[in-house]
């Protein structure tokens, strides 16, 4: 194959990417906004939170409970829950779901999907096409 004939080929398969994927745009999780009521911790911004990640908001709340070990719920946009928390500690807990559940480990963009094949769960990235294993859900 020559030189030519490459780089045709790759200006077509760049022609038919989305326009989404070749932005450069930075991804940031936003930052939860939380304070303690009581005995509780409420998370105000966990739709913000959940839209960003393109993420259900009761996988979210699920894995913060888990990793919190203790009760959660929801209640309209807001995640309560059971025990006193700081806002650094959720901020933490959301990086590393991020980077678990989020972000694809190959390219690193957020650009991904949740999908069950039988028993198990992958994390495809739409951006390239790779396709990883990640826990239960």
């Amino acid at each position: 194959m020559s030189d030519k004939s490459y780089m045709k080929l790759l200006d077509k398969a760049w022609s038919q990417l989305p326009p989404d994927v070749t932005k450069k745009d930075r991804f940031e999780l936003p930052k939860p906004a939380s304070s303690i009521a009581g005995n509780r911790t409420v998370l105000f911004n966990l739709k913000e939170i959940s839209d960003r990640l393109r993420r259900d908001k009761e996988h979210i709340l699920k894995y913060l409970a888990g990793e919190l070990a203790t009760a959660g719920t929801i209640d309209g946009n807001r995640g309560i829950f059971q025990g006193k928390f700081d806002n650094r500690t959720l901020e933490k807990l959301l990086e590393r779901y991020t980077q678990e559940f989020v972000l694809c480990p190959t390219c690193r963009q957020p650009d991904t999907k949740i999908v069950r094949e039988e028993r198990l769960y992958f994390l495809l990235c739409e951006a390239c096409g790779a396709r990883s294993s990640i826990r239960g859900m």
